[in-house]
């Protein structure tokens, strides 16, 4: 599943492209997760005015002339990816593939949602603090690598939860985007094991935690995210990340610190890597 990096390498791909640009026409596959809650011809005619992004969510924000007029949220799901194609010359809008459920055509380029799983989504909303963009967003945790992710609150919420740390990082109702692959190995630089309780883990740990949090994420943002299966930019590019990995799917093979060999264990249906030796609980 695509997390936070994988998102923001995305945003990252294709923001500037296409940002002014006007809407041509929009077409829709095969339904998603959600409906778009618009009809594609209301998008027509409208300004793309940039691309941000809140947890896992890619927002497009949209005028109409001078005045707002909503915003997609897009979402990637379990397997899908956004590709963005600048015009070019004697370029021509080809049908729809397969998988390809969105199409968003602008006189700048085409940015095209594929989704082999259709568990992504796009949907409009007419604003940010509307009810429909509420119901998708207004449970997020805080940013991970922005300014308010303090490390003094951190610990104080999670001196409120009684599960494990591993499960309260995926949740992402503190933090989000902490996904399996980046909490395993943000864990692993904390020295913490993923079966510890949250409430039980000291201020310093949580410190440690929160610097690893942050390192891990901003490194995979550099190296283009993870590539497990199919993730790969707007631009058709792959991410590294995963090669650098200290344990995350090195099961049974030895600790790049101490040679125990890492182990794996399975916490809410997902899988989870640690080092014995080096993470204490």
């Amino acid at each position: 599943m695509p997390e936070l990096p994988e998102v923001e390498v995305t945003r990252l791909s294709f923001a500037s492209q296409i940002a002014g640009s006007t809407v041509l026409s929009a077409y829709l596959g095969k339904p998603l997760r959600w409906p778009l809650q618009c009809d594609v011809d209301d998008l027509k005619g409208l300004t793309v005015l940039g691309v941000r992004r809140r947890g896992k969510y890619l927002l497009l924000d949209l005028a109409d002339g001078t005045n707002p007029a909503g915003l997609l949220l897009m979402h990637l799901g379990m397997s899908g990816s956004l590709h963005f194609k600048a015009w070019s010359k004697n370029a021509m809008r080809t049908a729809l593939g397969k998988h390809d459920h969105f199409e968003l055509v602008t006189h700048k380029g085409i940015l095209k949602l594929n989704d082999p799983r259709r568990f992504g989504a796009v949907v409009f909303a007419p604003s940010e603090q509307s009810a429909i963009a509420q119901k998708l967003l207004g449970n997020l945790g805080v940013e991970p690598l922005s300014d308010s992710f303090d490390a003094k609150q951190f610990h104080a919420e999670l001196k409120r939860k009684q599960t494990s740390i591993k499960q309260v990082l995926l949740a992402g109702e503190l933090v989000v985007g902490v996904g399996n692959i980046y909490a395993s190995e943000a864990l692993f630089l904390a020295g913490i094991r993923p079966t510890t309780s949250a409430s039980k883990i000291s201020y310093p740990r949580v410190v440690k935690l929160h610097a690893a949090i942050q390192d891990v994420l901003a490194r995979a943002i550099v190296k283009g995210g993870s590539t497990l299966q199919n993730f790969s930019s707007a631009k058709g590019e792959n991410g590294y990340f995963q090669l650098e990995a200290n344990v995350y799917d090195r099961a049974g093979l030895p600790c790049l610190v101490c040679k125990t060999p890492i182990k794996r264990i399975v916490q809410g249906q997902r899988s989870s890597f640690y080092c014995p030796t080096c993470q204490k609980p």
